[in-house]
């Protein structure tokens, strides 16, 4: 009788270590292949680190999930996503009425208006009608790009298109162009830079909802409704718990969750 319960208690311990020792949820996360400091950036290692690797660590511990970030090509991420190569994306992209009609989006976790540099010796603002007869560069297959063909391309501006916004940034400084469109924290971040001291800021662009979206968001597949809560349970736990200003606090002295 006690061998059999020793068993039946072994068997019982077992079958909890089983169950306390069960991996978590492995989710592969589609970052951009190229730096876009201060979100993401490899260092020299080829470890990813930045803002949005802090913030994926902090979403993906609450959640409790098994985070592997997987590079993808800008272009290529949404496709990577539909085709199951990759499960969510987080690489500073905005929720637009026209991303939603292919994929799915978590609640916004980071927001910032678009903005626009130029050669500090260079005054114009960031217009249509301050950057007519400029060169304009934006990454393709960004919200800046159809903002610019919309926008500033009528008005006389020549927008070239870039694979990366390292591309842009690089010809920028170079003096190949005039002005390079993108987010406004990264192109101010991009000026603090040894590279980037030739540029400023010349001011953010008109908002239009339609095009620029509802702030930044976890790209999800549509109908993977439990993915999503756990994401966006998450996103408001580190947002109650300091955890959030925490380590935003390292890059950022505002508050980057934005309006």
């Amino acid at each position: 009788m006690k061998s059999a319960l020793k068993t039946i208690a072994l068997a019982a311990a077992i079958g909890l270590a089983a169950v306390s020792g069960a991996a978590a949820q492995q989710v592969r996360v589609g970052f951009a292949a190229e730096p876009y400091p201060p979100f993401t950036s490899p260092d020299a290692s080829g470890n990813w680190q930045g803002w949005e690797v802090d913030f994926m660590k902090a979403i993906c511990a609450e959640a409790k999930l098994d985070c592997v970030v997987t590079p993808v090509a800008w272009d290529g991420i949404i496709p990577a996503l539909t085709t199951n190569k990759i499960d969510m994306i987080i690489g500073s992209m905005s929720i637009t009425a026209e991303r939603l009609q292919t994929i799915d989006f978590s609640d916004k976790y980071y927001n910032s208006p678009p903005g626009i540099i130029g050669a500090k010796d260079t005054k114009f603002d960031a217009t249509p009608e301050g950057l007519a007869g400029k060169t304009l560069g934006v990454q393709v297959a960004t919200i800046h790009q159809v903002y610019a063909n919309k926008y500033f391309a009528p008005a006389g501006v020549t927008v070239k298109e870039y694979q990366t916004q390292d591309e842009a940034n690089n010809d920028l400084a170079a003096g190949r162009i005039d002005a390079v469109q993108a987010d406004s924290i990264a192109l101010t971040d991009f000026t603090k830079t040894e590279q980037g001291a030739c540029c400023d800021l010349k001011g953010t662009v008109k908002d239009d909802p339609e095009i620029l979206g509802l702030g930044v968001g976890v790209g999800l597949r549509k109908g993977e409704t439990e993915l999503k809560d756990k994401i966006n349970a998450a996103i408001k736990a580190i947002r109650a718990n300091g955890t959030y200003d925490t380590f935003s606090k390292k890059y950022f002295d505002f508050d980057v969750y934005g309006g």
